[in-house]
């Protein structure tokens, strides 16, 4: 008897994804749905990636496709993300790079405004998100001051529109919020914040959206690399060692097993001096090689070395990052960076479309060369 796909959608219409209080043919969870013969591969899809209750439906959909069709059915249970499988506020989102750091004070929202530029230099489409909750700068990086976002109804819900400028979408708490008052919130209300900023804004179509993560290893982060599929992190430190101590605990907290999120390369900022008349002149105010030896332990790639340049804070603080100048050294060195993010990102994008194969159908052969 051949297996038709109304069978196999009559079947996971008894498959409950409790959350929503409905089954997964009803909520639109099937996706990518292929038969051949005995072979019945498929993919459900999930508001979010990582979501807790993934294992549990897929199991029960296995176990009701085998009573309903046979035994000898051979499956294939894909899980995606709806950013993973083009729906959903960030469907057309097609890499999230979060941009972090162990401890604050390193320079991470000015790597993150650099390379939002530098990659947008490339022709990319990219997007901006202002996640440190608690100190936003991107409005002063970006000379947006003031600014609020607009907005539009669509099919009912107000989604917010991100301001555009230098060619990036950007959206911060700090458009939302009294410029010098203390924002008070407690954990949840933060990320609750955040996800709003995800999920209830018009992103569009964006090849890389960079995200600029608060310092440390907090409950924000936890929710946001939880609720949210990151392509990969990029670390952000200094030399000394006080920093690099940190930038381990970071890079721990995106390899832990309930996140996994691989590391895109560290970047070391303030890593010397030169003066402007004695440009070859480098001195290590804050030490030499921490970077490259931080990158080596937690078995990343050292993307580049900021030198300290007082152009950089004074361009930042005028709304107009030095990345945007091409004829800086500093510039061009965002440049070489953006290009290895964007090398390493497609090399992991690579692998885990292999990895799915495999996963889906272990007798595949597929090349990642």
């Amino acid at each position: 008897m051949s297996i038709t796909k109304e069978q196999i959608m009559e079947s996971l219409k008894k498959v409950l994804y409790f959350p929503k209080g409905s089954n997964v043919v009803d909520l639109d969870m099937v996706d990518r749905l292929t038969i051949e013969g005995n072979k019945v591969s498929l993919a459900l899809v999930y508001p979010q990636a990582n979501d807790k209750n993934a294992h549990i439906v897929k199991d029960a959909a296995e176990r009701t496709l085998k009573a309903d069709l046979g035994e000898s059915i051979e499956l294939f249970i894909d899980t995606m993300s709806e950013q993973e499988a083009g729906r959903g506020p960030l469907g057309k989102v097609k890499n999230i790079i979060a941009i972090a750091s162990g401890k604050g004070g390193v320079g991470k929202s000015t790597v993150a405004s650099n390379l939002a530029i530098a990659l947008a230099k490339t022709g990319a489409k990219v997007g901006l998100l202002d996640a440190d909750i608690y100190g936003p700068s991107m409005p002063v990086m970006f000379g947006l001051n003031g600014e609020r976002p607009g907005a539009k109804e669509e099919n009912g819900k107000t989604k917010i529109l991100p301001i555009e400028k230098y060619g990036i979408k950007m959206l911060s708490i700090g458009f939302f919020i009294e410029e010098n008052k203390a924002l008070m919130w407690r954990g949840s209300m933060a990320s609750n914040a955040l996800n709003q900023l995800f999920n209830d804004a018009d992103w569009g179509e964006l090849d890389f959206m960079v995200l600029d993560l608060p310092p440390g290893t907090g409950d924000i982060h936890l929710t946001l690399v939880q609720s949210v599929p990151v392509t990969g992190a990029v670390i952000v430190t200094t030399p000394q060692n006080v920093a690099l101590a940190d930038v381990r605990k970071a890079a721990d907290m995106f390899k832990n097993d309930s996140i996994k999120v691989p590391l895109l390369g560290v970047v070391e900022n303030m890593s010397y001096f030169s003066p402007e008349d004695c440009p070859d002149k480098k001195y290590h105010i804050f030490g030499q090689g921490g970077g490259q030896l931080v990158a080596n332990e937690v078995g990343a790639e050292l993307l580049g070395n900021i030198p300290i340049v007082e152009a950089i804070a004074e361009t930042g603080d005028r709304g107009v990052p030095i990345a945007l100048d091409d004829s800086t050294a500093t510039a061009k060195t965002f440049n070489e960076i953006a290009k290895k993010i964007i090398r390493n990102v497609d090399k992991r994008n690579v692998e885990q479309a292999a990895t799915r194969i495999v996963q889906i159908d272990p007798n595949a052969s597929c090349s990642t060369n």
